[in-house]
């Protein structure tokens, strides 16, 4: 592999794992579900990130999510494979996402206990990712910066996406319920594909149920937890048993 090829490789992965264990830790554990607590310079880092890296609107997000468990797999679910089809959702989660997010009513009902950062108050939180491109040219060059940008971005989609479709479907189950466990979804989702196990007890910090399971966000949260950055406030019954 050349030079060329191989920056290109690494940045993109080192810029993407770094988003979706953000996401996971930030977005889904700690705000979302509440089994995470985080430290508030620690919090708004990692919005800071997400916020330049993604575009995500952490308010949204939560909605969202909470209202695709509320619904799960039933009408009302925001992006469920079931009801739209396996491909329309990996291919077009951004679209049932955005429908969803866009609805002020639905964004209020689902998220009342959000508290607003700083960052917050900036309009226009999706044009940040202009500034994490703008980023990447300038560290990395225009050839390997908007390549790796480009191949970020598509990655992170399809990664979340995959989640929401294939992660229902496909793999297999611990739990009574439709959602699925996919162990190579989990490994580059910072344990987000271990969703049936998720969705069986959503608001534990700690997604692995089981021998063989690996969730890798868990080991960052620990380490955030030793150095008093982070409590776990919420685990699996089973996980608490062990």
């Amino acid at each position: 592999m050349s030079l060329f090829a191989l920056t290109v490789v690494l940045v993109t992965l080192l810029t993407l794992q770094i988003s979706v264990f953000l996401t996971t830790v930030y977005l889904h554990r700690t705000l979302t579900h509440r089994g995470l607590e985080l430290h508030p310079a620690v919090a708004f880092m990692m919005h800071l990130w997400l916020m330049v890296f993604t575009g995500i609107s952490p308010k949204e997000w939560v909605a969202v999510h909470r209202k695709h468990h509320q619904f799960s797999d039933k009408e009302g679910d925001p992006h469920s494979p079931y009801i739209y089809g396996l491909y329309h959702v990996l291919f077009g989660n951004v679209i049932y996402y955005r429908r969803t997010a866009n609805d002020a009513a639905v964004v209020a009902k689902y998220a009342k206990d959000y508290r607003p950062t700083p960052i917050d108050k900036i309009r226009f939180q999706g044009w940040g990712v202009l500034i994490g491109l703008g980023l990447y040219l300038w560290a990395f060059g225009p050839l390997v910066g908007g390549i790796a940008f480009v191949l970020y971005a598509v990655a992170y989609l399809l990664l979340n996406a995959s989640i929401n479709s294939v992660c229902h479907m496909i793999g297999y189950r611990n739990f009574d319920n439709l959602a699925t466990n996919v162990r190579w979804i989990a490994f580059l989702t910072g344990g987000e594909g271990l969703h049936n196990n998720h969705h069986e007890y959503p608001t534990a910090a700690h997604f692995a149920m089981k021998g063989g399971e690996f969730d890798p966000a868990w080991g960052f949260i620990r380490m955030l937890e030793s150095f008093g950055l982070a409590r776990v406030k919420r685990l699996p019954v089973a996980k608490a048993a062990a």
